[in-house]
């Protein structure tokens, strides 16, 4: 049996609706920084070429979450602010009603909403990892323990990294190898590992890839300001994951030659490959001359 309607002077129930307005408000703000969701970069100057596309994802989840936590919230303090016990109810309030159309709308609403959130999803996703169009450049990136291995694959050169040995101190960032890309040009990475997972991360280009043996991922982007960035490794990959680091520095064509040239000269020439992999170390049988000895 439910209790009785309890008796209970009329009284307003007070809102709490400005709440919402007032954080609406004040994120609908302010600065740049704000309005990317404080995301590396500016949105006057984006650094590459998907990089507005994936702040105005993040901003968009971001918006609708607030939005549903702000309804959701305020029907919760809503109701308990109307449906409470008050000193002049000698029962308590209905703890049990059934409301078809509200249980219909529960299941309906929530369904919509995830539709909607996959609909952008998929949309901006698909076409950052679009690979179709013809790239101007090529660099192959080999994640290894606990450094990284660059091939200039159109100018047969390479570049080598090792472990840093401290990143505490100062100037141990400026020593770890450097990917060199041409601004305005795009450029495609070919992503493999010698050993581990390992995921190839430049923060302020909003995208990172896994490096998985035995699979090769690929991706595609035009970065388009000049300037120096820091990348890492995202995967817990070891011991020394963190010291997993590397620099990127977009520059112009002539610079981005120079560098080129800069490793010819040092006879860096050709491409380092997977031959101390793990798995083809595993998977490839002994010579006759190995197995005697």
């Amino acid at each position: 049996m439910h209790p009785e309607h309890p008796r209970r002077k009329r009284r307003p129930v007070l809102s709490t609706a400005g709440l919402a307005a007032v954080v609406v408000v004040a994120l609908s703000g302010c600065s740049d920084e704000v309005y990317r969701g404080w995301l590396p970069g500016s949105s006057d100057a984006e650094i590459t070429d998907q990089t507005g596309r994936i702040a105005s994802l993040w901003r968009g989840s971001w918006v609708a979450a607030l939005i549903v936590g702000l309804i959701t919230w305020g029907l919760i303090l809503w109701c308990v602010a109307a449906y409470r016990k008050r000193k002049s109810d000698d029962v308590l309030p209905v703890q049990l009603r059934y409301h078809v159309p509200l249980e219909v709308m529960y299941v309906i609403l929530p369904i919509f909403m995830v539709g909607v959130l996959f609909y952008y999803t998929n949309r901006d996703v698909t076409a950052i990892n679009d690979t179709s169009a013809e790239a101007d450049v090529h660099v192959q990136v080999i994640g290894k323990q606990w450094s990284w291995d660059f091939n200039y694959l159109d100018d047969d050169v390479y570049d080598t990294g090792q472990q840093a040995e401290d990143v505490s101190e100062p100037g141990a960032l400026e020593e770890q190898v450097t990917l060199y890309l041409p601004v305005d040009e795009r450029v495609e990475f070919t992503l493999d590992s010698r050993d581990v997972i390992h995921s190839f991360w430049i923060p302020s280009f909003l995208y990172k890839l896994d490096m998985i043996p035995g699979k090769t991922n690929t991706f595609q982007v035009t970065p388009t300001e000049t300037g120096t960035y820091l990348g890492k490794c995202a995967e817990l990959c070891g011991e020394y994951h963190s010291s997993m680091l590397f620099n990127v520095k977009v520059v112009e064509r002539d610079e981005y030659d120079a560098h080129i040239q800069e490793l010819k000269d040092k006879g860096q020439e050709g491409s380092l490959g997977l031959e101390y992999s793990r798995l083809q170390n595993v998977d490839e049988p002994a010579s006759q001359g190995e197995v005697d000895n």
